[in-house]
């Protein structure tokens, strides 16, 4: 009898839930040993504990530029979104009840934005998913902002954003600024343009069900919450998901360069390749982006029957939108860019993701895709 050897899995969707880290792994595994203890208790076992999540605390901070005492965990990445909104709004709500954001920002931010009787004031971006500084600039400048929440990067098409100008003009008029860098820290630096930032350790390899919300002590905030000890992650969060995401932050900062290098030219190769397929649209911007990251949309295509075939390859990309992507709904971010939102394959690679995976991938998509075609009864035009 002859067996045949399937080829192992590709995985290229690593956006927001990467692959373990080995070293944010052996730090989870570590802390299960040593921090299991709630580190609010004043026995041994707590307060080692307590020892690792304020070592954790330090190393995110010293990461980010800013103090350690302006470093909190929360319980996810959508948590320190949604908290950060309503913190901010609440410590300046005599200013006002406006919160601008940009088009292409993820879900929980355009949806906090507009709760608890906020007024959301949304800037539109460009065809690669770019805010204008200048349109930022004016939205802030207005009457009632009581800030303004815009991505460093985007998390589905790669184009990073005009942090530098944004925050001048928010600082000009005293607009606190909140940067969601969920999609970008660990892979490109992030600057201190910002007043509040959030994370998520997902994306960089460590522990899932922890996220970092970073507050300058500048700024006036007050807990959404009911009274804890812990004002804006009630409950406390997991030490070891907390250790994990600090030393795999530090781990995957140490060799970003040798990465981002190796990572954009499996990037640019992806790019180059996919557009000689006919009917297609790579969306984002070109160069300035985030490094692992590229999205394409087809013509002619349904984006989730082309999920399911390159599924059957053994090959998993995701589609849709990046934060929505279960629903598999058209993409907010693209139908904000102008560009395609049917037939969508984002690409986001990780340090586990070889050449050879991406020829795989490569060699596999135009076949696929007239697969889809055909089925569709589209093929010829």
């Amino acid at each position: 009898m002859t067996h045949t050897t399937r080829a192992p899995r590709v995985r290229l969707d690593n956006g927001g839930r990467a692959p373990w880290h080995p070293l944010a792994r052996e730090a989870f595994e570590q802390a299960m040993d040593d921090g299991w203890a709630d580190p609010r208790r004043l026995h041994a076992e707590g307060r080692r504990a307590a020892a690792l999540l304020d070592g954790a605390r330090e190393a995110v901070a010293s990461a980010l530029g800013a103090r350690t005492e302006e470093v909190v965990f929360t319980p996810s990445h959508t948590a320190s979104l949604h908290t950060a909104v309503a913190a901010l709004a609440a410590g300046r709500r005599r200013v006002g009840s406006r919160v601008v954001v940009g088009a292409v920002e993820r879900a929980a931010v355009l949806h906090a934005a507009e709760h608890g009787g906020l007024d959301r004031v949304v800037v539109p971006v460009d065809g690669s998913g770019r805010v204008s500084a200048g349109d930022m600039s004016d939205a802030v400048s207005q009457p009632g902002a009581a800030l303004a929440a815009l991505q460093h990067a985007n998390g589905e098409v790669g184009t990073l954003q005009p942090l530098s100008a944004v925050h001048g003009s928010a600082r000009a008029a005293g607009v606190p600024l909140l940067v969601d860098a969920g999609a970008s820290l660990g892979h490109v630096s992030v600057g201190e343009s910002w007043d509040a930032l959030a994370a998520d350790p997902g994306d960089w390899g460590a522990a899932p069900g922890v996220g970092v919300l970073a507050l300058r002590s500048r700024v006036r905030r007050r807990s959404p919450f009911p009274e804890d000890p812990e004002p804006f992650a009630p409950g406390g969060v997991s030490v070891p998901a907390a250790f994990s995401a600090a030393v795999g932050l530090q781990a995957v900062l140490a060799d970003r360069e040798a990465q981002d290098s190796r990572r954009r030219e499996l990037v640019d190769r992806v790019r180059t390749r996919v557009a000689a397929i006919p009917d297609v649209e790579v969306v984002g911007d070109a160069v300035d982006r985030l490094p692992h990251v590229v999205t394409f949309s087809f013509l002619y295509v349904d984006g989730e029957a082309l999920l399911t075939e390159l599924d059957r390859e053994g090959i998993a990309v995701g589609s849709g939108s990046a934060c929505t992507s279960s629903t598999l709904e058209p993409s907010h971010v693209l139908a904000a860019m102008g560009v395609l939102t049917h037939g969508n394959v984002r690409i986001a690679i990780d340090r586990s993701t070889t050449e050879k995976d991406v020829e795989r991938f490569l060699g596999v998509l135009p076949d696929a895709v007239a697969r889809v075609r055909a089925a569709l009864g589209v093929e010829g035009l």
